[in-house]
């Protein structure tokens, strides 16, 4: 008798053992993962032009998946919290890609998407990094939009990576390093091009041209062909120059966070 309730007492002990390194390795889990915040914008008239625009698609999904394929853990917010807009033009047929196909089908994702927080109540404390997806919109909003303004310079100032592909640099139009210069200012920057803008016939629609702000802030800017990926990092702070460089300045976001 006393050999078998010995038995059982193993038995439990063991099965409690389990399930505290069970419990151990899913805390560590949840400590070590690394959390990204994405901002998307909240605008979504093309100028004067009465056609629409957003964020665009491919710009989203492509690091989105990348990164949570990875473990990253995401947050989504925008100005207005809530959905933002898709650019049309980016759900055309010539637009799609294996990232934005996924998304299509994702309705996971979609609902996430749907309800995004409001980016004035996000504190730069509880994540790792920042990514910012491009499409026009963020000319007209995240440019000027002083909660974004601040949260950029709170990542910086923490020693955080800071992410912005195609039309998104236009989010350091306005924002300054701790010594009140631009922030992109002695910096390896990336764009949208001018002659990017002009191919899709915008260059007198949007209230400035990527390129010029970042070369007016003293940006080094670079650019490869028009359409071709191309990113660079300078510090904490990787930039994309169109749609297809979204998933090169998440990879360099990714080795950052390692």
């Amino acid at each position: 008798m006393k050999k078998i309730i010995g038995i059982a007492t193993a038995i439990i002990l063991f099965a409690s053992c389990g399930k505290n390194t069970e419990a151990k390795e899913t805390t560590k889990k949840t400590d070590t993962m690394k959390k990204v915040l994405f901002v998307l914008t909240s605008h979504s008239d093309l100028g004067n032009t009465g056609e629409k625009t957003g964020f665009w698609i491919e710009e989203f999904a492509s690091p989105y998946y990348f990164l949570k394929d990875k473990g990253v853990d995401i947050t989504i917010a925008s100005p207005k919290g809530g959905q933002p807009p898709i650019d049309p033009k980016s759900e055309l047929p010539d637009f799609q890609t294996p990232a934005t196909k996924r998304f299509n089908g994702d309705q996971e994702t979609q609902t996430i998407l749907a309800n995004t927080a409001k980016l004035a109540n996000i504190n730069a404390n509880d994540y790792d990094a920042v990514f910012y997806p491009g499409g026009h919109g963020p000319l007209w909003d995240l440019a000027e939009d002083e909660s974004s303004i601040a949260l950029i310079e709170a990542f910086y100032n923490q020693n955080k990576p800071v992410g912005a592909v195609c039309h998104a640099p236009a989010i350091f139009k306005n924002t300054k390093g701790a010594n009140g210069e631009p922030l992109v200012k002695g910096k390896k920057v990336t764009g949208f091009s001018n002659t990017e803008e002009e191919a899709v016939q915008l260059t007198d629609v949007v209230p400035f041209l990527v390129e010029d702000m970042l070369i007016a802030n003293g940006g080094t800017y670079s650019k490869e062909a028009d359409w071709s990926p191309y990113a660079v990092e300078d510090g904490l702070l990787i930039t994309g120059q169109n749609p297809a460089s979204s998933e090169l300045v998440a990879e360099k976001l990714l080795l950052q966070l390692k």
